[in-house]
């Protein structure tokens, strides 16, 4: 395990830990950059996971990291429990971006979908049940006829979703569903929509981008690791007024907002909110999916006002 670097000077002391796949290190360079250029001192790396506690510190890589006036946690797909589990501690005595608050809601589609309805925020009809509620559950197909969906309340990339059509398939996944240990069932109403989506990314209350995912011909879901495929899409001003006030409502800084278009009620609906929505790929640029910049300026700005040096 490396030990940490601690940059020289007196500056305010910011953490990141970033992805570095899809282009995420050269992200990662140039909000470095910008920091310092604004007085910052940054450290890189800090993956939590790597960390040791005991008598009131958190150790990472032998560093301090309560020291630190900021922390960034930005890489959702090495994410651990020990690693998530330390992000709550932290947060008790560093400015986190996102939140510990934040951060837990964004990761519950329950939890999300709840405080967006609350709030007044168009979401798709969900229901919560327990694990040995079946009738609630098939009672729940018949009511919305057929169009429900299963979804996992923690997890990304589609993994775990299906339809349930019909009450007949319940006695065939229950031995499925049981095997998760899971302690209720997280389902929705399946929405009639054109088999695209936006995702519009907040940073800071502002719109910084937008594009768009669409779903293969023989499958209605439009994650990539579903084989769904990026588009561009311009936003209009009703979609970036949903996402702002949803990433509102859940309180994050930096939030990639899910929507698609009911085609049935004429209108936008939320079905995700992302705490730690990805940048731009190299790939996606030469797309014309162009708003990285703009993104690690905002961010830069955030993070600037955050720690006194804005």
């Amino acid at each position: 395990m490396n030990s940490v670097m601690i940059p020289p000077g007196d500056g305010p002391l910011v953490g990141l830990w970033m992805y570095q796949n899809g282009g995420g290190d050269s992200v990662e360079r140039k909000l470095v950059s910008r920091l310092q250029e604004r007085g910052a001192r940054v450290i890189t790396g800090l993956n939590l996971a790597q960390s040791i506690a005991g008598q009131g510190e958190i150790l990472c890589q032998g560093f301090p990291v309560e020291s630190l006036d900021l922390f960034l946690s930005y890489n959702a797909g090495e994410q651990t429990p020990f690693q998530v589990y330390l992000y709550e501690t932290l947060n008790r005595s560093v400015t986190c971006i996102n939140s510990w608050e934040a951060f837990n809601l964004t990761e519950d589609k329950f939890l999300t979908a709840h405080a967006l309805h609350r709030a007044g925020v168009r979401t798709t009809d969900y229901r919560l049940c327990h694990r040995e509620d079946i009738d609630g559950l098939k009672r729940t197909i018949r009511e919305w006829d057929g169009r429900v969906v299963y979804k996992p309340v923690h997890g990304w990339g589609g993994t775990g979703i299906f339809k349930i059509e019909d009450e007949r398939q319940i006695d065939v996944l229950m031995p499925f569903i049981h095997r998760l240990d899971m302690p209720h069932f997280y389902l929705e109403r399946f929405i009639n929509y054109d088999k695209t989506d936006y995702r519009i990314d907040i940073v800071d209350g502002q719109f910084v981008g937008c594009y768009g995912r669409q779903a293969p011909d023989d499958d209605w879901k439009t994650n990539i690791t579903s084989g769904g495929s990026v588009i561009t899409r311009e936003a209009n001003d009703a979609v970036v007024e949903v996402a702002i006030r949803a990433a509102e409502v859940v309180g994050a800084d930096i939030a990639g907002v899910d929507l698609i278009y009911d085609l049935d009620a004429e209108e936008y609906v939320v079905l995700e909110v992302n705490g730690i929505p990805a940048f731009a790929t190299p790939e996606q640029e030469a797309m014309g999916i162009d708003f990285n910049d703009r993104k690690i300026s905002v961010l830069t700005d955030l993070i600037a006002r955050k720690i006194g040096v804005a």
